[in-house]
């Protein structure tokens, strides 16, 4: 049986091992692939992986031999279900393995912004501390969490995460889909909903006049439930204070994206998901699914 993935980087760099799999069949892991390569890499393979590439009608049609596309992450927007259905394809994800991960990066975020630890190391690394008379200073306003409030849009495993940690701090919890207007009013809110056709870029102009004056906005979800200019002219007019974002619409982000030239604006490469630990899971929860499948199982299914 041949096993092709094709955007194996991301999960095992080198830090890992693919045995699970390998133990299955006969696999081929390619570190990254294009749309334009996938079709070619995919070949006769009876199994597929992959958590980017395009994986619509047409290209499933011209894969004869396909019998199972398995996401290698919790998202699947990238893959036509209901085609594969038609076609006799199985389709699997890897559910909810990221929380903890996705919360602390997100609580991470939010303490970098309130306490600037990286300019202040790098303030301290120039010397600036040792030319200092007095024996402490500090180059930004430092915001204290506790008695402050915190907006959560989407509240499933990693919103309600995120609110425990939030809560241990000393903040009050404002979850959106129960009390819309104090969530709007928070003074930090963060995104944790999927992304849908029917919410893409609902963080608009609109949206964001809405939100407090002065407020951060915090994205580690998805980036096109942000309409990314809006945003950047809410960051430029100082309506709102900051925003701390590990997703963007377009990844990598695009040299032109408004949002990369901006001091208010923390960016981080969409990383919140990658502890090594998380990413162990992922290569386990592949092979399960697979042997789940395999068996007649239906482990982890979407496509039911």
């Amino acid at each position: 049986m041949k096993i092709v993935i094709l955007d194996g980087h991301t999960i095992n760099p080198g830090d890992l091992d693919w045995n699970a799999l390998e133990a299955i069949g006969d696999l081929t892991v390619y570190d990254a692939t294009s749309p334009e390569q996938a079709l070619e890499r995919v070949g006769d393979a009876e199994i597929l992986m992959t958590s980017k590439c395009p994986i619509t009608k047409a290209f499933m049609e011209q894969c004869p031999n396909l019998k199972y596309v398995g996401s290698t992450a919790t998202g699947y927007n990238n893959i036509d279900v209901a085609a594969a259905k038609e076609l006799g394809i199985a389709v699997t994800y890897i559910p909810a393995y990221s929380t903890d991960a996705v919360a602390q990066h997100t609580i991470a975020l939010m303490l970098e912004l309130c306490n600037n630890v990286a300019l202040h190391n790098e303030s301290v690394k120039k010397g600036e501390w040792t030319d200092c008379k007095y024996f402490c200073y500090w180059k930004e306003p430092i915001m204290l969490l506790a008695g402050r409030s915190l907006g959560i849009v989407g509240y499933g495993q990693i919103g309600q995460k995120v609110g425990e940690i939030a809560k241990a701090l000393g903040m009050t919890i404002n979850v959106y889909s129960r009390d819309r207007k104090a969530a709007m009013r928070s003074d930090f809110l963060t995104l944790h909903c999927p992304l849908t056709t029917e919410n893409a870029g609902f963080v608009n102009r609109e949206f964001l006049n809405e939100m407090k004056e002065g407020s951060v906005l915090i994205n580690t979800a998805r980036g096109a439930l942000i309409n990314e200019q809006d945003l950047a002219d809410a960051l430029r007019s100082g309506h709102l204070k900051a925003a701390a974002l590990d997703v963007l619409a377009q990844e990598p982000a695009a040299a032109d994206n408004p949002l990369l030239s901006l001091p208010n604006c923390l960016i981080t490469p969409h990383m919140a998901w990658a502890p090594k630990e998380m990413r162990q899971i992922i290569g386990q929860t592949l092979a399960d699914n697979l042997n789940s499948f395999l068996s007649g199982g239906t482990n982890n299914r979407v496509d039911l």
